[in-house]
C-alpha cells in the first residue's frame, strides 16, 4: 500500500484499517523503510526549516531569533536517529507486556502497533515549519487513541484488557518521550547569541 494511502486510512479510518494492518505480512525492514523512516523525518526537518529559516519571534522585543544551521542540522540528526530507535524500543515493551494482558507475543505485530499508532504524532510534526504554530503539535495526541484501537487487534489482547494494556504502554511511551527530549536537549541544542535555552 502506498505511504500516503496508509497514513490517510490510519488517521481517518482507524477502526477499518487496524484489521488490515494486522493481517498483512511484513518485516521490520519493510516497516522501517516504507513507513517509519519517511514519517519520522517530518518533525525534525520541519523544525530545522522553521527555526533556521523562519525563526522564532521573541515576545515584546520585535526580535526574530534563528537557530544557526549547524546547530539545527546536529539537532535534526539526533532527533531523527532517536525517532527511529523509539518505535523499536516501544515495540519491545509492547511485546514484553503482551502476556501480562493475555495478548500474544509477536515482535513484528508489536512494531506495527508502535509504528502505525505513531502516525498522528509524526504527521503533527509538520507544524514545526512555523514555530508559532508548533503548539498545534498537540494534535499528535490522537496517536494515543490510535494505540488504544490497534493494540488489542494486532497483539490479540482481549477487549476487556485493552484499556489497561494501553495505559501501561502509554506510560512507557511517555518515559521514552522524556528520555528522548533529555538526550536532544543535552547533546543537540546549545546556547547561541546570548539567548538562554536555545
Amino acid at each position: 500500500m502506498a505511504l500516503m494511502d496508509r497514513v490517510k486510512k490510519v488517521l481517518l479510518q482507524p477502526k477499518e484499517e487496524w484489521p488490515v494492518i494486522d493481517a498483512e505480512p511484513t518485516s521490520i525492514g519493510a516497516l522501517y523503510t516504507g513507513y517509519i523512516m519517511p514519517l519520522a523525518a517530518i518533525g525534525p526537518i520541519a523544525q530545522l526549516v522553521g527555526f533556521s529559516v523562519f525563526g522564532m519571534r521573541i515576545p515584546f522585543t520585535g526580535v526574530t531569533y534563528r537557530v544557526p544551521i549547524s546547530n539545527g542540522i546536529k539537532t535534526v540528526v539526533i532527533e531523527y536517529v532517536l525517532g527511529l530507535i523509539g518505535p523499536f524500543v516501544l515495540a519491545l515493551i509492547i511485546d514484553a507486556l503482551a502476556p501480562t494482558f493475555s495478548g500474544q507475543k509477536n515482535q513484528i505485530q508489536a512494531l506495527k502497533a508502535a509504528a502505525y499508532s505513531s502516525t498522528a504524532a509524526w504527521v503533527a510534526g509538520i507544524f514545526g515549519l512555523i514555530p508559532a504554530l508548533s503548539i498545534l503539535g498537540i494534535l499528535g495526541l490522537y496517536s494515543l487513541f490510535l494505540l488504544y484501537l490497534g493494540l488489542p487487534i494486532v497483539m490479540k489482547a482481549p477487549q476487556d484488557k485493552a484499556m489497561g494494556y494501553t495505559v501501561v504502554v502509554i506510560i512507557c511511551a511517555i518515559v521514552l518521550y522524556f528520555l528522548t527530549g533529555w538526550i536532544v536537549a543535552r547533546f543537540a541544542w546549545q546556547p547561541a547569541m546570548g539567548v538562554p535555552g536555545l
